[in-house]
């Protein structure tokens, strides 16, 4: 019976940075990615791509196949998770379909805003315990942190005249029922990063931008007007 990568080889490939943002990159892709695609997605050189991406695939992490379309000559190569690949974490394929279902029952019960962003603020406060926020920066460091392991590979620009920060999404885990759904599902993620701020003790959220606005989705966090 074939078996997948040994514990130990994943460890050791996955233990470096850069091969777990490629295997992240890939692993969030849903099509074959070639070297040069996954270099530009993480601002590397294509030379510093290559041979981690072979190094995870002599341990069985990632699969390759020639694609060959486009011009005449020697095929480029696209890489993509091996089928007995660890999930490490990530989301099963059957969590979308759940999550479609669960976000279907409360659109059709009718919870209003104010509802769908107070269980958003519960979770949040229950993801800032143990958090310590010394000041604005700190808090803000910390709800990236927080950002990145739900998958919303968050990019933090700090505002002009210091005190606060802008956290883009760069790309949203839940987009396809946030579309469905935007007051639903754009209300809980507001209220998961409230009320994480709000328990952090330091910051405050100034402005949030979601779908449907015109600005990229956003959030804008700045010092709490009772903080010194």
């Amino acid at each position: 019976m074939e078996q997948g990568p040994a514990p130990l080889d994943v460890l050791k490939a996955l233990g470096d940075n850069t091969r777990y943002a490629i295997y992240l990159e890939l692993a969030r892709s849903s099509v074959p990615r070639s070297t040069a695609d996954v270099a530009e997605s993480l601002g590397l050189h294509v030379n510093t791509v290559r041979p981690q991406m072979e190094r995870m695939r002599e341990v069985g992490l990632l699969e390759v196949a020639p694609d060959h379309r486009g011009s005449p000559g020697r095929p480029q190569h696209r890489y993509s998770l091996a089928a007995d690949a660890p999930a490490l974490g990530l989301e099963p394929p059957t969590f979308p379909a759940l999550a479609r279902m669960l976000v279907g029952v409360i659109a059709r019960g009718g919870a209003d805003a104010d509802e769908v962003l107070a269980a958003g603020r519960e979770q949040g406060t229950s993801e800032a315990h143990g958090v310590t926020a010394t000041d604005t920066a700190a808090c803000v460091a910390s709800l990236e942190r927080m950002l990145a392991r739900y998958g919303f590979d968050p990019e933090t620009v700090a505002d002009e005249g210091g005190g606060g920060a802008t956290i883009g999404f760069a790309h949203c885990p839940f987009r396809e029922l946030a579309e469905a759904q935007p007051a639903l599902v754009c209300g809980l993620h507001r209220g998961l990063i409230e009320g994480f701020v709000d328990a952090a003790g330091v910051g405050e959220v100034v402005d949030f931008g979601s779908l449907v606005d015109r600005h990229p989705c956003r959030v804008q966090v700045g010092r709490r007007s009772s903080v010194a």
